[in-house]
């Protein structure tokens, strides 16, 4: 298969081979899409691992839908919420003080509800005046450098996870790179899935040999634990269908505004994934089928999860960093990884298997898709040709990147009573987006110019 051409129809492979291209993306999302349970259920909060899955599945097929069966992007769950997850958990006063965790998630999951139908209104506000008119503000000089940081930002999750066992992450790492470089026919197009088996199986006989990790802190354990795996059934019930009353989500306007805010982190980063997908596969989705249908889907996900229990929902970067390496543009993929999502959801002995993949891994891996969702944004920043002998954008540029990387806390402030906290994402797109506005010399018109041969061409300067 020639390395330049990309595929947009996965049924010329056939459909063993688009089958295993689906499981691919399905890996890809899947270590970090479990993660955001696993660290809820660290601040105390009983999300579900179940849930997530089930409403990554639901929610990328109701996404493909909403944008006309044409984007091909994967909903998983949103690390943007963690802080607020945090902040729930702990509130200890008024209604908070003598509350049991499992119903602190509810209220979590209200402000959740109330976040994703944030999206809904600014889609309506796209679709009133138009997405010229909003993208204006969002010229690939700010989208750029925030795709940049979606990639730096997950760095350090990447290299902690690979610390654990370096020469597992590795052996990972190893595969992925000669699979895509070296390999031919369908080894080149699945090397994120041969990454995950290939060192899942050199782990397996590693730890038969006594072979160890590090854990969070620092001390040695065995580099896998099946224990959850022997403890866990083969097939059982998402707990929203199980236990109805004690899932769905409560509202009260403290975790309102706990949990909503954080909205205006997740649609940029929504803006940013959707420019970073545009590049990839050459296709301008945020005029066609449009910003306003993409954001739809994911809002309401987002909102049909959390009214279930589950976390919010996000467009995941891990595949579109499989987008890249694969060169498989078909949407058709994603949606059969959103069915084996769908599946896995119903057996908790499955989630419990792959939970047993040692985080080094998972760093292994993601060393090389973080880095992409970076590159991706490098690429869009030049495919545009945006001009950094132009003292304006430098400044943009440079605020946003400093921000981003430099809030590493982000910033928490209150309002009513209740702690508010901007991700350094969200203050870095805000700062961004303020700037493009304030300065003079705004010489950016978008979709002007789009030309073939161009994968992020989104206007011209």
């Amino acid at each position: 298969m020639n390395n330049q051409e990309p595929i947009r129809d996965a049924r010329t492979l056939g459909m063993p081979k688009m089958l295993i291209l689906g499981l691919q993306h399905m890996f890809a999302m899947f270590g970090a899409t479990v993660l955001v349970p696993i660290l809820v259920n660290n601040y105390g909060l009983p999300l579900s691992i179940q849930t997530t899955l089930f409403f990554a599945g639901v929610g990328t097929l109701f996404f493909h839908v909403c944008t006309r069966l044409r984007v091909p992007a994967f909903l998983g769950s949103s690390f943007a919420f963690l802080g607020g997850f945090e902040a729930v958990s702990k509130l200890d006063s008024g209604k908070y003080a003598a509350m049991e965790a499992s119903e602190k998630l509810q209220y979590a999951c209200g402000g959740i509800v109330v976040a994703g139908l944030l999206y809904v209104a600014l889609a309506l506000v796209i679709k009133a005046v138009g997405v010229k008119q909003v993208m204006r503000f969002l010229p690939p000089v700010v989208t750029g450098p925030i795709i940049i940081l979606i990639g730096l930002n997950l760095a350090p999750s990447a290299v902690n996870n690979a610390k654990t066992c370096w020469w597992l992450a590795l052996v990972a790492m190893a595969i992925i790179v000669a699979a895509n470089i070296w390999g031919r026919g369908m080894i080149k197009i699945i090397p994120i899935l041969l990454g995950v088996v290939g060192s899942y199986l050199v782990a397996v006989i590693a730890n038969a040999l006594g072979a160890t990790a590090l854990d969070a802190t620092g001390a040695v354990v065995p580099l896998m634990d099946f224990s959850t795996v022997a403890a866990a059934s083969p097939i059982g019930l998402q707990p929203f269908l199980t236990d109805f009353g004690g899932s769905i989500a409560k509202f009260d306007l403290t975790s309102i505004l706990v949990m909503a805010p954080i909205a205006i982190a997740a649609m940029m980063e929504h803006i940013g994934d959707m420019s970073a997908i545009s590049a990839t596969v050459g296709e301008n989705f945020i005029e066609e089928p449009g910003l306003h249908r993409t954001l739809i889907g994911d809002g309401i996900a987002t909102s049909l999860s959390a009214i279930f229990g589950g976390p919010a929902n996000t467009t995941y970067g891990e595949n579109t960093g499989v987008l890249v390496l694969s060169k498989v543009y078909d949407p058709r993929v994603i949606r059969l990884a959103a069915v084996y999502a769908l599946a896995l959801s119903f057996s908790p002995m499955f989630a419990a298997l792959v939970n047993a993949m040692p985080a080094a891994i998972v760093g292994g891996v993601s060393f090389i898709l973080y880095g992409m969702i970076s590159a991706i944004g490098v690429r869009n920043v030049v495919e545009n040709r945006v001009d950094f002998t132009n003292s304006r954008n430098l400044i943009i540029a440079a605020v946003i990147l400093v921000c981003g990387l430099g809030f590493s806390g982000g910033l928490t402030f209150e309002v009513g009573g209740a702690h508010i906290t901007l991700t350094a994402l969200a203050i870095a797109a805000i700062a961004g987006i303020a700037l493009n506005a304030i300065l003079p010399g705004k010489d950016y018109e978008f979709g002007a110019d789009v030309s073939q041969g161009r994968s992020g061409d989104f206007g011209r300067y």
